[in-house]
């Protein structure tokens, strides 16, 4: 149908990068799309689009070339999650739990956790869960429970984890907990930690992950888990850096979020690019009242609009991304770009569904879907009542009389 919707024009981007975002794109369109609606009512693991993106080096997107990646720039990446999220954003997420760790890796870690780890990720070798939320902490990290008390040469860790993706298939946790309770600021007591589990549920040593996932609204196909930690011992040599990385869990899980809003933007992005071309196609396929329904003013006003939030959302993700690239400090412009981008989805898919008609209320139709995924990027790497605060706080930093 007529030229096609791509989401990384007018970006000037590079040759090498048009041609990587190129050959997702094509993936998405012949290896996802068309399975993506049976795998997300039966609610299964994508193991053969898995086994696609680990043949095609996508797991270690960002991982340095001297580890085994392809170590590809922030932008890339993010609009390649925008091309994997328009074909199913829970394959965004199976990816996204590898890009969080090896960045915190890459950024933090001692010499051999990098030597270890990053090649075996960079294969796909590991499925990777972040573990930072808690049923007493959500946005408000600094009020986890989960501590780590040290015992000689190693780590007794006790407390619980929420909503993990990835949590019973993943080989290897990033694991936030209080190594010093009583620190004030709370923050200044938390350490991050790369524990090694056997992928599955059930008991292992003292982690316990229910065989049950958590039932959800949408995210089908990739587990979200509780994980429970009781005396579960790991030795000194997990915590991320080394002894100097006791104390600096919080800053290193940040800076580990602050990249995730952009990841979280660019699902974003990929949804309410789906939902506009199922939209403008089918508004130009069905009839009502002698004529197309594309042909409606009503119809032509919500197509305007969910094309001019498409692209800003477009710019403010690439902005976000180059400005991390090189160097800066973006948490203004990721949560901007995450803000912004997820209400842009929230309101496509609400209008292509309108679009649709009774049909968009049918599971038959791919918009259903969409509908149901959306609503977890209003939520998820911190809500969009949160992300308001932090831009304000940082506008206000940066700008202070």
């Amino acid at each position: 149908m007529g030229e096609r919707i791509c989401s990384f024009d007018g970006l000037d981007l590079r040759d090498e990068q048009l041609d990587i975002l190129n050959v997702i794109r094509e993936f998405v369109d012949n290896e996802i799309i068309p399975v993506a609606h049976d795998l997300e009512a039966r609610d299964e693991y994508p193991e053969e689009i898995v086994q696609g993106l680990r043949e095609m080096g996508l797991f270690g997107m960002r991982i340095p070339e001297e580890y085994g990646g392809l170590g590809l720039d922030l932008t890339t990446y993010a609009l390649a999650i925008a091309e994997l999220s328009r074909g199913w954003m829970s394959v965004a997420g199976i990816v996204n739990g590898v890009y969080i760790v090896s960045g915190m890796l890459a950024g933090h870690g001692t010499q051999e956790q990098k030597d270890h780890y990053l090649p075996k990720l960079a294969a796909g070798e590991l499925v990777c869960c972040f573990m930072m939320t808690e049923p007493e902490a959500g946005s408000d990290v600094r009020a986890i429970r989960t501590t780590a008390r040290r015992e000689g040469d190693e780590l007794v860790v006790n407390g619980q984890k929420m909503w993990v993706t990835n949590g019973a298939r993943a080989g290897l946790m990033a694991l936030l907990v209080k190594t010093d309770p009583t620190t004030d600021p709370p923050q200044a007591g938390m350490t991050a930690l790369i524990v090694e589990k056997t992928p599955g549920t059930g008991k292992q040593g003292g982690i316990t992950i229910p065989p049950e996932g958590l039932p959800k609204l949408g995210y089908k196909g990739v587990e979200s888990t509780e994980v429970v930690f009781e005396d579960h011992r790991v030795p000194a040599s997990t915590i991320l850096g080394g002894p100097e990385g006791e104390g600096q869990g919080f800053y290193q899980m940040m800076s580990g979020i602050e990249t995730g809003r952009i990841n979280v933007g660019a699902r974003g992005l990929g949804v309410a690019l789906r939902a506009y071309e199922l939209a403008i196609r089918y508004a130009q396929e069905r009839s009502a009242f002698g004529k197309p329904i594309a042909q409606h003013q009503l119809i032509q006003a919500k197509l305007a609009d969910m094309a001019t939030g498409i692209e800003a959302s477009k710019h403010l993700i690439a902005a976000a991304a180059r400005k991390k690239d090189a160097g800066g400090r973006a948490d203004v412009e990721a949560g901007m770009a995450k803000l912004f981008a997820t209400e842009v989805a929230q309101r496509c898919v609400e209008e292509s569904m309108r679009i649709h008609g009774g049909y968009g209320y049918s599971k038959e139709f791919e918009i259903e879907r969409l509908y149901r995924d959306n609503p977890l990027l209003l939520i998820g790497e911190g809500t969009n009542e949160i992300q308001r605060l932090i831009i304000a706080r940082g506008l206000l930093r940066r700008h202070a009389l």
